[in-house]
């Protein structure tokens, strides 16, 4: 009689397992590339450099759109996309194929990194208008009714003093600065299509622990993040707006391969 009980790891598909140890990798990796290269005289920000940047930062890359996905910041940030993935990508996975549920995770995270480019352009145009004219007129006058909002990023007295190369500097430290990281957005995707696909599937959120049907489990998320999104909270540095991406994305996807019947 054979015995045989496949293990934990076994038992896991193997895009989602490769998604989870690629990053599990590059996150260690970013703890620890840091001070490896310092030896040698080296700064290296794996964040920064795989990060994705604004469209108009000098450190922006197209390559940034798929490299943004695999990266994370703290543990919890990892430990919850990973979970997440290994809960409902399982199931897509197995019901999809290997191919079709990596290229869902992929356009998933890669149209969520749109969005958030997206968001950007319309919540910084009128900042960088200023900026730019500022830098034709020579003088920091039309970044006066920016005041406050320069103040979250920078330390600065008297704005109307600064000159144009001065603002040219700060222009570019600006444009530098927004950056995001991690499988949010493909996250959201596939909570979005298990909910689509299994939408009487009973979950519970750690935080209410009452069984709620996948189809209203998505919907709350949904409304959630538009929520945050708008209201922009002090302090909040998720980027909201890559989840709705990667929900959009995931229903385009799936609108097209039910028109081609190739959903199932």
């Amino acid at each position: 009689m054979n015995n045989y009980r496949p293990s934990f790891l076994n038992s896991i598909p193997p895009v989602v397992k490769n998604l989870i140890a690629i990053n599990i990798i590059l996150w260690l990796a970013t703890l620890v590339a840091p001070g490896m290269f310092r030896r040698w005289g080296l700064d290296v920000d794996l964040t920064d450099i795989l990060g994705m940047h604004y469209w108009a930062s000098s450190k922006f890359n197209p390559a940034q759109f798929l490299t943004y996905i695999f990266m994370h910041g703290s543990f919890n940030h990892i430990f919850f996309n990973m979970f997440a993935l290994y809960m409902f990508g399982g199931v897509l996975e197995q019901m999809w194929g290997t191919k079709r549920f990596l290229l869902y995770y992929l356009v998933t995270g890669v149209g969520a990194g749109i969005v958030q480019q997206l968001f950007w352009t319309f919540e910084y145009q009128s900042l960088i208008n200023a900026m730019n004219d500022a830098i034709s007129a020579n003088s920091g006058e039309a970044l006066l009714p920016f005041q406050n909002v320069l103040n979250r990023y920078f330390r600065m007295s008297d704005l109307s003093a600064f000159d144009a190369p001065a603002i040219i500097g700060m222009k570019k430290m600006f444009l530098d600065l927004p950056v995001t990281i991690g499988a949010s957005g493909s996250v959201f995707g596939l909570l979005l299509a298990f909910g689509w696909l299994f939408p009487e599937a009973k979950l519970m959120m750690l935080f209410f622990p009452v069984p709620i049907k996948a189809r209203i489990f998505v919907l709350l998320y949904g409304v959630a993040e538009l929520f945050l999104g708008v209201a922009q909270f002090s302090g909040d540095s998720v980027a909201h707006f890559a989840h709705l991406g990667g929900m959009l994305f995931g229903v385009l996807l799936i609108l097209y391969w039910k028109k081609n019947h190739k959903l199932y």
